[in-house]
């Protein structure tokens, strides 16, 4: 909320402009005759020509349930098995590159020593990225204009052709060709999914359903290696190569039968004019409050429909004007979030997790089990953020397991030397690499697994969400590709290196979370353009600044929102006395004093 004199050029203003902040209070107190009134205001976009020709949403199809709580966990867990058919597409090819009859028939046999078969095994692998970012921005195109529904149909329908090519493949050409064309669907779906189930959902749940939603997505990870474990145990070697690729179809027919069922979003019902559809869903998803939450959501349309020319990629990436270097922004933000993602090593450890249980002294059975059950505590790590993501925050949530992350590599790079020189110790530093790896892992999707993909939904406007999902997605595709292509290089290179590079690349990316990113956790989701619209700074501690000099009161875009009014003047006392005691009682409390201000404690 702003001081009164700002409240009083805000009220003018109102019928034009809405700001999330500064009338967060305001707006959740507003009658349904209000919302009646500036929905009235609210033009029906008229349908996209290509509409007709795609599956879409339909009211009268939507599930019926007894209560709101029942809707949203239908709604994640839809979201969570279509996340769980992504990762296990992804990590299919894990053992299919160890098959030896898959080798010979893509003509790459054998790898070992063999750089151009190398560069061609890497290659099959990384092409999927490349049809993901096209997928992406494709998908995110189409939602905006036809509906999250309608994209994620579309997504599966395209991944349901790609699988079926991969699993029916006779040569290197028609595989990368086939991951390509799944690549395509699976970007698409990566895009939309997210966005989808953030706008459903209620914004105080929105970090804990999404862990949900990633604690499928990760069994979908660890079904997707045992199956091929016990598919490799298969006589027949092409079945055994082939059948893991085939199954990908059963999860994608699931998805196919459900999602036309399910509600669009209220966001972009309202944004085409569709409002009494937009309250139908809210009416089935929340307990209380829908009126007013129409409201901010009708009040945040109109306000978008003044920068309805920001509405492209080209804008969001070449701006013209304030708005759209405003959105270039938040493009930044979530591609680099995504690259640094796979910078801290996650695509390295889990996709290659063999090679490098193998490098630290164990045989190639050995290492298949031990791969399989650090995918299982992997899984149940991921349990931990549905219970932290929302407590703790964004920021805090992401340096400290980015700086737990690199203790355990460290540890686990100096130990992986001693267990890849032999001697009588060997499997003893080997299976400490193994306990590494497996913390490693667990920290990993505790902290740094669903964070990302949650911050993008956060960071953008209504009228271009989609548009922000899949760019985060195309950072997800440039991240992976580049790990996947050099991966196997690198560990024939450097060999127990590889885990100490990723030390280094861990440490790196803590600074960027500490001073480029706003905490978001707890904020409504039309409140997020305060913080780019009033601030020109960078760096998160003097945006904060420059937002508080602006009078508003919410102003501490380092730290959890918990909602309500913040007194300016009771905080700037607090940090007064806190700087006090800080200084009369050391550098500890001065430390921690610090640490609290960046939301770290």
């Amino acid at each position: 909320m702003r001081n009164s004199a700002a409240q009083r050029s805000s009220s003018v203003d109102s019928s034009r402009f809405f700001n999330g902040a500064s009338n967060d209070v305001v707006s959740f107190n507003t009658s349904a005759t209000i919302v009646a009134c500036d929905a009235e205001k609210v033009p029906v976009i008229p349908e996209w020509w290509m509409s007709k020709y795609m599956p879409s949403y339909s009211a009268a199809r939507m599930f019926k349930f007894s209560n709101p709580n029942s809707y949203n966990w239908a709604n994640n867990l839809l979201a969570g098995l279509a996340i769980l058919f992504y990762v296990s597409s992804r990590m299919v090819m894990s053992q299919v590159n160890l098959n030896e009859d898959y080798l010979k028939l893509m003509g790459i046999y054998p790898t070992t020593g063999n750089s151009r078969n190398l560069a061609a095994l890497g290659g099959i692998v990384s092409v999927y990225y490349g049809g993901s970012l096209i997928g992406a921005l494709l998908g995110g195109s189409i939602a905006d204009r036809s509906g999250r529904i309608t994209a994620i149909i579309l997504g599966v329908i395209i991944s349901i052709i790609g699988a079926i090519f991969q699993a029916s493949a006779m040569n290197i050409t028609w595989m990368c060709c086939a991951r390509v064309v799944t690549g395509l669907g699976v970007g698409a779906i990566d895009a939309v999914i997210p966005v989808w189930s953030s706008e459903v959902s209620p914004h105080q749940a929105r970090g804990s359903f999404l862990a949900i939603e990633f604690f499928l997505n990760i069994s979908g990870l660890s079904l997707a290696y045992w199956i091929e474990i016990f598919a490799s145990m298969n006589h027949n070697q092409v079945l055994a190569w082939r059948t893991p690729l085939a199954l990908q179809v059963v999860f994608l027919l699931a998805i196919l039968a459900l999602v036309p069922f399910f509600p669009e979003s209220p966001r972009w019902l309202a944004k085409v004019g569709r409002i009494s559809e937009a309250r139908t869903v809210l009416q089935a998803t929340r307990r209380d409050g829908v009126e007013a939450e129409l409201n901010a959501i009708v009040r945040s349309v109109m306000h978008d429909q003044q920068h309805a020319e920001n509405n492209s990629y080209l804008r969001m990436i070449f701006p013209r004007t304030k708005s759209q270097r405003e959105l270039r922004w938040r493009v930044v933000l979530s591609v680099w979030l995504q690259i640094m993602q796979e910078l801290v090593g996650i695509g390295v450890i889990t996709v290659y997790a063999i090679d490098l249980i193998q490098g630290a002294g164990f045989s190639q059975g050995e290492a298949k089990l031990l791969a399989g059950f650090n995918n299982l505590s992997y899984m149940f790590s991921v349990l931990f953020a549905v219970f932290t993501l929302d407590r703790f925050g964004r920021r805090s949530t992401m340096v400290w397991g980015a700086a737990g992350m690199a203790l355990l590599l460290l540890i686990g790079g100096i130990l992986d030397k001693y267990a890849q020189t032999g001697g009588p110790n060997q499997r003893a530093y080997g299976a400490g690499v193994v306990a590494m790896t497996f913390l490693y892992t667990g920290t990993f999707g505790a902290t740094w697994l669903v964070t990302p993909w949650l911050y993008p939904t956060e960071l953008f406007p209504t009228y271009v969400r989609a548009k922000g999902g899949a760019w985060s997605v195309v950072g997800w595709s440039i991240g992976n590709g580049i790990v996947t292509m050099i991966t196997p290089f690198l560990f024939q290179a450097i060999e127990y290196g590889v885990l100490l590079l990723l030390f280094g690349l861990n440490i790196f990316v803590i600074p960027f979370i500490i001073f480029m990113y706003p905490e978001t956790s707890g904020r409504p989701l039309e409140q997020i353009d305060d913080f780019f619209s009033n601030a020109t700074s960078w760096n998160v501690f003097t945006a904060s600044k420059q937002i508080r000099d602006q009078g508003f009161t919410n102003h501490q875009w380092t730290r959890k929102y918990h909602g309500g009014i913040e007194q300016s003047n009771t905080s700037s006392m607090t940090q007064v006395s806190g700087d006090v005691n800080a200084e009369r009682h050391g550098w500890a409390n001065k430390l921690k004093r610090r640490a609290s201000d960046a939301g770290l404690m």
